[in-house]
């Protein structure tokens, strides 16, 4: 496996423009910029190249030591963590409000590591600012003026990161991410979704197998879509952590607003979603709704009941009041308890596995699991589901596969249409993969009703694996007199 690229760690105090100069050095816009502080708060990871040379940029949440709250204090965790691994740290400062306390703190901070850092006056737009910038030489490390917004001053720290880091002796050819080389054809993009605080950063963290993510009891603690790449048996898969996807009427900061958008752009470049679900709450409408996304966007789909060790535990408590009112609690032995044993187990599955089918139909082809991210129980069972549902997005059926199944297995009179024409499908073929979509060629003039789509779809599962991945149909109709060529 080849060599993965230095790691360049952006830190700083508060909206001090690092995700801006984070989306500069990456070319995208991965990281929320906004006027609120304190967006960014788990480690983001992004690409740069320059020059032939490439580096791992990771953009961390604004920092403040001293701050003994439970989101500050993670953030600052967090950063620890990229820190132990920078092979150089970018302290960025802003020259509007010159050198603060805070910013010779953390230039301490940074000092005391050993590693080399250097300091990138930001917002200096202007020969004034210039002059600002200069004061910060006396913190004794190398000084750079940039505009993060407009992309001023990137370039001369860029030659100065490469000549520090690689010294003119590597390029970035002889370096690459893990992905680069997987036999797969690159990583498996994985997306977990679901509504705040169902456990998403908790199983993103058990899955990697670190604390990858900030996890606490305050929900939409994730703001801004969280990579992480993880190589297991020789494989690649890719992790978004998104920000909790709220209802319209119930994001209300600007913040919360583009945290949705950025979860769904996450959903929308992704493979294979992972939604989940609280188990102790059931499927809500909010589930369904994002359940929804992911099916309209053509995404593969695991359903994750998570914290089903608490569901279980709440029904055992359950069935020992039911148990102790039936049996009375005169004639109850103080010592006796109510054995909540595998029978009792496997019933309340079955219950929770018809309840999520009844209100999630739609993602009838969507395997379920349940899990405690929080203990790991049966976590690590996700990967091989995301293996099949992978595979079954990518599978191709050969032309003459498809007709011979249909010519020979499917009796097309038992779909169900209210149409008085019998459907009769001349041709079928499959266009495309990732999703699968089949194209028809049929003696209709107006498109398949949608029971007689169900029909053909549930009977192509039947016959070809296509579990946890939509399957779409693009019909070819007959022409109508007049017409020189079939209507779509």
């Amino acid at each position: 496996m080849t060599k993965k690229p230095p790691s360049l760690v952006i830190v700083g105090r508060p909206n001090v423009g690092k995700s801006t100069l984070f989306n500069r050095l990456t070319g995208t816009r991965r990281s929320i910029v906004t006027d609120e502080p304190g967006i960014t708060r788990d480690r983001i990871y992004g690409k740069a190249d320059w020059r032939g040379y490439s580096f791992e940029i990771v953009d961390t949440g604004g920092i403040v030591p001293d701050d003994k709250a439970l989101i500050p204090t993670e953030i600052l965790r967090q950063a620890h963590v990229a820190i132990d691994k920078a092979a150089l740290l970018l302290l960025v400062v802003d020259s509007h409000a010159g050198i603060t306390p805070l910013d010779e703190e953390l230039a301490r901070l940074l000092r005391s590591t050993g590693k080399p850092f250097f300091v990138a006056v930001n917002k200096v737009d202007s020969p004034q600012q210039e002059s600002n910038a200069a004061n910060f030489h006396r913190l004794g490390v190398p000084v750079f003026p940039v505009t993060a917004e407009h992309g001023t001053g990137v370039d001369d720290l860029l030659d100065a990161a490469i000549a520090e880091v690689y010294d003119g002796s590597a390029l970035a050819e002889e370096d690459a991410t893990p992905g680069d080389t997987n036999d797969e054809g690159g990583p498996v993009e994985i997306a977990i979704i679901g509504r705040p605080n169902v456990g998403k950063s908790t199983l993103l963290n058990r899955l990697v197998g670190e604390e990858r993510s900030i996890v606490s009891p305050v929900p939409g603690t994730t703001m801004d879509t969280v990579d992480t790449e993880v190589t297991r048996d020789g494989r690649v898969y890719r992790f978004v952590d998104t920000a909790g996807i709220r209802r319209k009427g119930k994001t209300n900061l600007v913040a919360e607003k583009l945290s949705v958008v950025m979860a769904r752009r996450g959903l929308e470049r992704a493979d294979v979603a992972l939604l989940v679900v609280d188990s102790e709450q059931g499927v809500t409408q909010g589930d369904a709704q994002i359940a929804s996304y992911a099916e309209e966007s053509g995404r593969s789909v695991v359903i994750v009941m998570n914290k089903w060790d608490l569901a279980a535990e709440a029904a055992r408590q359950a069935s020992a009041r039911d148990a102790d009112t039936t049996k009375g609690r005169a004639r109850r032995r103080p010592d006796e308890k109510h054995k909540f044993d595998e029978v009792d187990k496997s019933k309340l599955l079955f219950d929770y596995e018809k309840m999520v089918r009844g209100k999630l139909k739609f993602l009838s082809y969507a395997p379920i699991i349940f899990i405690s991210a929080k203990t790991g129980e049966r976590a690590q069972k996700i990967y091989p589901l995301i293996d099949q549902v992978a595979a079954a997005r990518k599978r191709h059926i050969s032309t003459p596969d498809l007709n011979r199944w249909l010519k020979e297995e499917v009796d097309l009179q038992r779909g169900s249409t209210p149409k008085a024409r019998p459907v009769r499908i001349y041709y079928i073929t499959q266009a495309k993969t990732s999703p699968p979509t089949f194209l028809l060629f049929t003696n209709q003039k107006q498109p398949l009703h949608f029971s007689f789509e169900r029909f053909l779809e549930n009977q192509l599962r039947g016959k070809f694996d296509f579990k946890g991945t939509p399957v779409r149909f693009v019909q070819r109709l007959r022409k109508r007199e007049g017409r020189g060529r079939p209507e779509e």
